[in-house]
Formats: C-alpha cells, sequence, structure tokens
C-alpha cells in the first residue's frame, strides 16, 4: 500500500509541476504586455524571501527620525538619557613610576642579552 500511495504522490507532483510551468508561461506573457516587465525577482532556492537594500540616506533618515521619538519620549517622562561617566584616570605616585620605569629597563635589557647570545 506504501507503493501505491508513493506512485500517487509522484504523479500528482508532476502534475503540479507542468501545472506551475503553465502558470509561470501565463505571467510572463501578462507581464511582457505590461510592458516589458519580464523580469522576475528569482525567489531563492530555500523558499526564503531576497533581502531589501536600503539607501544610505534612507538609514539615516530612520535612524533621525529613531533618535528624535526617544528624545520625546525622555521628555515626556521627565528622564534625561543616562550619559558614559568617564571613569577617572589612575594617578601614580612617583615611587611607583620610578618602579614601573625600573622594571622595564630591566626587561629590557633582559631582552638585549637574550638577542646578543642567540645571534652569536
Amino acid at each position: 500500500m506504501a507503493i501505491a500511495d508513493s506512485e500517487i504522490f509522484q504523479m500528482a507532483l508532476i502534475g503540479y509541476e507542468a501545472e506551475l510551468r503553465k502558470i509561470d508561461d501565463k505571467i510572463a506573457e501578462i507581464q511582457k504586455q505590461l510592458g516589458g516587465r519580464t523580469k522576475a525577482v528569482a525567489a531563492p532556492a530555500d523558499g526564503a524571501k531576497p533581502r531589501r537594500r536600503m539607501s544610505a540616506s534612507a538609514r539615516k533618515r530612520i535612524v533621525a527620525a529613531q533618535k528624535k521619538r526617544w528624545a520625546a519620549y525622555h521628555e515626556s517622562h521627565g528622564e534625561k538619557p543616562a550619559l558614559k561617566k568617564a571613569h577617572a584616570k589612575r594617578k601614580l605616585s612617583a615611587d611607583a613610576k620610578a618602579k614601573l620605569s625600573a622594571n622595564l629597563a630591566k626587561a629590557r635589557a633582559a631582552r638585549a642579552a637574550k638577542r646578543a647570545t642567540a645571534s652569536a
């Protein structure tokens, strides 16, 4: 019984594909009559819709409109948008600076010595 069902489905698929070809031909004919709009956008094989492209100016308009909406929202709710606080720079004492520079000088000397032994 499963074989019969399989054959029926295969025949149905062949019939539907033939109908699809007929419909595509009719669509192309109608588009040609409408003024040569025969260039149809082919859908990807996985069935997903093609992605729409947006110009840079359109993106800028959208960004500006969204900023305006958020500003109005914050104004109506009595909120001010939180600004990022700059972190205070760490201040080193003179002793700490001296230790860092001594460690750096020691590391540079060790690296120079290592290079000297490697090249010799």
